[in-house]
């Protein structure tokens, strides 16, 4: 089961696909399952139609809830059982998303490494945070396309009229509301480490508070120093 980051996109995608009885139990019988499922198990387990299972499996592939492989099955015996059967096991381990989108798995993670780190005595917690921000951030960023990189994590950045760009949406909305010194500190950090990394100046990233939007802006799209 992977635990890879899937795209906003993917996870509406995910989201609008379970919104049927059939496949919303396949994807809870695989999900549940030691190993990967055959259709044949899926259809006599939930008491369906083979044919039905395959269809609604199939579109739980292609709107990228479940993955295939292939290989034999212990399921099968007789002529053909030696061929390698197509088997689904999951591809998202939960399906969740938000409109706008929020990214507060992330901010759970970079606190949780942050604490983690500080109780080691590497630093104390605050400083942690920010470390642990900016290292993130800059695993975020994305050469050349600075506005992409903040597009695809929920940013949704927009030209102003001051040359720059206003960040419409804040991924830490609702932890902010009660920890805005903390939270937002940790958004700078990340943001400025994305900066750097998409090739610009950490010092484009700019406080903004205020309600309705990110606490931070970006100034500018001016290349940062060559290292």
């Amino acid at each position: 089961m992977t635990t890879a980051r899937h795209s906003w996109l993917q996870r509406i995608s995910a989201i609008a696909s379970l919104d049927d009885d059939n496949r919303r139990v396949l994807f809870a019988y695989v999900r549940g399952a030691a190993d990967a499922v055959g259709r044949d198990e899926a259809a006599r387990a939930l008491g369906i139609p083979r044919s039905t299972a395959s269809f609604h499996l199939d579109r739980l592939v292609k709107d990228g809830v479940l993955q295939v492989e292939f290989r034999k099955s212990s399921d099968k015996a007789g002529p053909g059982s030696g061929r390698p059967a197509k088997l689904y096991r999951p591809a998202m381990d939960e399906v969740g998303a938000s409109v706008p989108e929020r990214q507060y798995d992330l901010a759970g993670d970079l606190m949780a490494t942050a604490i983690t780190r500080s109780l080691k005595g590497e630093l104390p917690v605050r400083d942690a945070l920010l470390d642990v921000a900016g290292r993130k951030g800059q695993e975020a960023g994305r050469p050349g396309d600075f506005l992409g990189a903040l597009a695809d994590l929920g940013y949704e950045p927009m030209a102003d009229d001051a040359g720059g760009y206003r960040l419409l949406n804040c991924p830490f909305h609702r932890l902010s509301q009660d920890h805005e010194e903390v939270v937002c500190a940790m958004n700078g950090a990340f943001l400025k480490g994305a900066a750097t990394a998409s090739g610009l100046s950490a010092d484009n990233v700019l406080p903004e508070p205020g309600p309705g939007h990110c606490c931070a802006r970006i100034g500018s799209l001016e290349p940062g120093p060559k290292t």
